[in-house]
């Protein structure tokens, strides 16, 4: 699988971050943080080949790099729970292969996952001028 890179969390210290990236199988690869809160856990199903990360919702504003708005305006999956430090949880199938972890930089505090291209766009639209993101 080809790998894009769109851009990483605009807060990022040290190069550990959240990142984005475009692949050619017509998904995403977001990489975040591993979500650990069990009792927001035990509410999602999760089927054996998923997990969850957490991400800022920053990292959405590099989807204009290709060509999708980058303000979210639904709370849909693949987002499964919004928090209240401008993070979501985004669920997804566990990104597994051994070629395309080893083009990434991942530390062991985060983890990543694949989404279909039309579930994120999904989730978005254009900004309005004056517009907030989430």
């Amino acid at each position: 699988m080809a790998l894009r890179f769109l851009g990483k969390d605009s807060n990022s210290v040290g190069g550990d971050s959240p990142t984005l990236y475009a692949t050619d199988a017509d998904t995403y690869i977001i990489q975040g943080w591993i979500a650990t809160d069990p009792e927001t856990l035990a509410g999602l199903a999760l089927s054996d080949n998923e997990s969850v990360v957490e991400i800022p919702f920053n990292l959405f504003d590099h989807l204009a790099k290709d060509g999708l708005p980058s303000v979210v305006t639904s709370w849909i999956p693949p987002i499964v729970h919004v928090t209240d430090s401008d993070t979501c949880l985004i669920q997804g199938a566990r990104v597994t292969d051994p070629g395309t972890l080893t083009r990434m930089e991942i530390p062991e505090h985060e983890s990543c996952v694949e989404v279909p291209k039309a579930a994120v766009a999904a989730l978005l639209q254009e900004e309005p001028d004056g517009a907030h993101h989430a």
